[in-house]
């Protein structure tokens, strides 16, 4: 197991009480040895104006996933803090209902750099995007 601390699904969620992620309905749905799943509805929060899962829905998401994960690797009395730097992400497939399903996997994690793969797919596991995000750990 990678992770650091242990929180239980209900507080990581909770965690995200009032800010974008529960404005776009995403949550974290599992916590397995060495990566999180998380999903978002496909619905008038995170649609684009053609009806299509919004880029920006996806890329949240991925910050989302990769964000908490860096944070789950700190040791609670570090005094270290995960601040995403930089996000890539890859549009494969559109989706306009159902759900986005994502997990996240570390590529690196060092002291000071974190980075992880994102893949996201539809509830019957077709492709819709790609990511990767670099996440500096930094002194709070």
């Amino acid at each position: 197991m990678i992770w650091n601390q242990t929180f239980s699904l209900s507080i990581i969620n909770q965690m995200s009480a009032g800010t974008l992620v529960e404005n776009l309905g995403i949550t974290i749905d599992e916590i397995g040895d060495d990566f999180l799943t998380g999903s978002m509805p496909v619905d008038n929060r995170t649609r684009q104006p053609m009806g299509l899962l919004h880029g920006g829905a996806s890329a949240a998401l991925a910050e989302t996933l990769g964000s908490i994960a860096s944070l789950l690797m700190l040791s609670p009395d570090s005094g270290l803090m995960p601040v995403g730097i930089n996000l890539q992400v890859s549009h494969l497939n559109s989706a306009t209902t159902g759900k986005v399903v994502g997990k996240v996997t570390p590529v690196k994690t060092g002291k000071t750099l974190h980075v992880w793969q994102i893949e996201m797919n539809d509830e019957e596991g077709k492709p819709l995007c790609f990511g990767t995000l670099s996440v500096f750990i930094k002194k709070i």
